[in-house]
């Protein structure tokens, strides 16, 4: 399977969540940046209700040998339920930066 760069978007409760798992990522060479985004309200529904919470996001970029484990990984370390994890294929991008997350990933 060919190495597809991904953008994964993880939202978290707090700073301490986003540093710990950014961390975490990078140390295992599960993502070759991670960005952490604060300030974003989320507006979802959960058990039948609508529910509204001040979050983080990370944005992770990675790789699509990588995406398993780093799933596995964020799911064991978040304190979510049922956390957010979505990956989106990066389909065009600078062929240098590309390469690098390439080579900084699993």
């Amino acid at each position: 399977m060919p190495k597809t760069p991904l953008i994964v978007l993880c939202t978290v409760p707090d700073r301490e969540t986003a540093e710990e798992i950014a961390n975490i990522l990078i140390a295992d060479n599960l993502a070759a940046c991670v960005n952490i985004v604060p300030g974003v309200t989320s507006v979802y529904r959960w058990e039948n209700r609508i529910e509204q919470a001040e979050e983080l996001i990370l944005i992770i970029k990675t790789g699509s040998r990588a995406y398993r484990p780093l799933q596995d990984k964020i799911t064991d370390l978040h304190p979510y339920e049922l956390p957010e994890i979505i990956a989106v294929p990066i389909n065009h991008g600078s062929p240098g930066y590309l390469k690098w997350i390439e080579d900084n990933t699993t």
